[in-house]
């Protein structure tokens, strides 16, 4: 009956794992790109790094920022993984829909070629020049971001 007890409170761990534990071994990527809307820079657009986790382990935040005044960014982190990790760009905004409540978002999937062994990356991934006001696969609303 003790060991029934033991496995159940220890369940949760072995399958959510602890935060401050890393297995694996640390890996990283790194983006860059710029962004445009309507042929213009959009400048202070929100991008995210992330590492995507998939099934229902939450996303691992890898670096954040801001477009700057020409819409250039360039984002890099690293992230502790016994598998590769799967880096993606997050980039929410309101390019042709200031007045509609919540950013579009979209996300652009970083090739694993991309992906270095070591908290810095060896090389960087070019998302290249993207125009904001077209309609990206997969794009939705966030109102939390």
């Amino acid at each position: 009956m003790h060991l029934s007890v033991v496995v159940l409170a220890l369940l949760p761990l072995a399958i959510f794992g602890l935060p401050s534990l890393k297995i694996g071994k640390l890996q990283s990527a790194a983006v860059k790109g710029q962004l445009m809307c309507n042929g213009k820079p959009a400048a202070n657009v929100k991008v995210k790094l992330y590492d995507d986790d998939r099934g229902i382990d939450l996303d691992d935040l890898m670096d954040e920022g801001l477009t700057d005044s020409e819409g250039r960014f360039v984002l890099s982190g690293h992230e502790t993984e016994i598998t590769t990790i799967d880096p993606k760009l997050n980039v929410y905004h309101d390019c042709n829909d200031e007045k509609i409540p919540c950013l579009k978002k979209f996300s652009i999937m970083i090739p694993d070629s991309f992906v270095s062994v070591g908290d810095k990356p060896d090389k960087t991934f070019d998302a290249g020049v993207l125009n904001l006001s077209g309609v990206f696969s997969g794009e939705s609303r966030d109102c939390l971001n």
